[in-house]
């Protein structure tokens, strides 16, 4: 995955749209697990873009929207699906926890495990 390829997975994966159902923020906010492979995309897209932007001083809006929202309220969605007895896999929450920390990671400039 390049990093124009892996920018844009983040923005369509952050970005609520009526049109991209599957998109993970419209599964989580639709009380569905994320597709099969979906989670292990977003991380190594995020591993991609931390890469790519090291050094960077700065993210544009349309990219730093999708991040922040990705990282927020896929959190906010799950806890209310977990209110809700969504049955979420049981993963999914050390995997919205590796998400946060690599958009975190790319805020910051520095990779945090």
């Amino acid at each position: 995955m390049d990093y124009e390829t892996a920018r844009q997975f983040l923005i369509m994966q952050g970005s609520p749209s009526p049109t991209n159902a599957d998109a993970f923020l419209n599964r989580l906010k639709d009380g569905k697990p994320p597709v099969p492979g979906q989670v292990t995309s977003i991380l190594l897209a995020v591993k991609m873009v931390h890469a790519a932007l090291e050094g960077t001083p700065s993210l544009s809006r349309e990219f730093a929207g999708p991040l922040c929202r990705l990282a927020v309220e896929s959190n906010i969605a799950y806890q209310v699906g977990l209110m809700s007895g969504v049955p979420w896999p049981p993963l999914l929450a050390e995997d919205l926890q590796r998400i946060g920390r690599g958009i975190a990671s790319i805020m910051s400039g520095d990779w945090q495990e």
